[in-house]
C-alpha cells in the first residue's frame, strides 16, 4: 500500500497533471490567438473544440480518483461537474454545428480553460510542495467569477439557443425510439434545474475557499 502511494504521489499525479496543463494552456492560448487574429469570437471552437473534448473526456479521471478514494474530494461533486460539462460539450455543441460559433460557446471555453490551467497548476504544484501562496489565492478567487461566467452566458444560454436545431433536428430521436423519451424535453428540463445543481457545487467551492484561505491566513499570523 505505501508502495502504491509512493507511486501515485511521485509519478501518477505528477505526470498527469503536466499532461492537463499542457492541454488546457494549449487550449487558451488558441482560444486567444483566434480572438485576437480575427477579432472575433466566432472560432473558439473550431480553434480547440476537438482538443477541448478530448481533455474533457479525459477528466472523467478525477470521478474515478474520487471514488477510490485517492483524493479527498469524493465523488459526488467531481461527477457533477464532468457530467453537466461532458453533456453540454459532446451531446449538444459537438453535435450541433449550427451553434458552434455563437459566443456563448467562447465564453464557456475561456471560462473553463482559464480555471483548468489555474486548478492544476495549483495541484502540480502543490505536490512538490512549493505552491506560492498568490496562486493558493488565484485557485480559490478566481472561481467567483469564472463559474458563473461559464455557467449563464456560456452553457445555459448556448442549450438554449440550441434548443430550436434540436427540435428541428429531432435530435437523438432515432436513439430513444423504442422509449418514450424527447431529448428536446430532457435538456429544456436540464435547463430548469441546472442553476440549483451549479449552486450546490459553487456553494461548495466557497466552503472550500473558506477552509484553504483561512488555513493559510491562519498559519501566516503564527510566522
Amino acid at each position: 500500500m505505501s508502495f502504491l502511494f509512493f507511486f501515485i504521489s511521485i509519478h501518477y499525479f505528477p505526470q498527469l497533471n503536466s499532461k492537463l496543463i499542457t492541454g488546457r494552456t494549449i487550449s487558451l492560448f488558441r482560444i486567444l490567438s483566434c480572438f485576437i487574429a480575427t477579432n472575433s469570437v466566432n472560432g473558439a471552437y473550431a480553434s480547440a473544440g476537438d482538443l477541448i473534448c478530448l481533455l474533457q473526456t479525459c477528466a472523467f479521471l478525477e470521478v474515478v480518483h474520487g471514488a477510490i478514494g485517492i483524493v479527498p474530494s469524493g465523488v459526488l461533486f467531481p461527477l457533477m461537474q464532468w457530467s453537466g460539462r461532458t453533456h453540454f460539450l459532446l451531446a449538444i455543441v459537438r453535435r450541433l454545428h449550427e451553434v458552434q460559433e455563437l459566443p456563448a460557446v467562447f465564453i464557456t471555453f475561456f471560462a473553463w480553460s482559464l480555471t483548468e490551467v489555474i486548478r492544476y497548476s495549483h495541484y502540480a504544484l502543490n505536490i512538490s510542495g512549493s505552491c506560492p501562496s498568490w496562486l493558493t489565492y488565484l485557485r480559490y478567487t478566481l472561481f467567483i467569477v469564472l463559474y458563473p461566467m461559464g455557467l449563464a452566458p456560456g452553457e445555459m444560454w448556448l442549450m438554449y439557443q440550441a434548443l430550436p436545431y434540436i427540435k428541428e433536428k429531432n435530435l437523438y430521436g432515432d436513439f430513444f425510439a423504442s422509449v418514450p423519451f424527447s431529448y428536446y424535453n430532457f435538456v429544456t428540463v436540464v435547463l430548469l434545474i441546472y442553476p440549483f445543481l451549479w449552486l450546490n457545487l459553487y456553494l461548495y467551492l466557497f466552503k472550500q475557499r473558506r477552509s484553504k484561505l483561512g488555513n493559510q491566513h491562519h498559519n501566516k499570523k503564527k510566522i
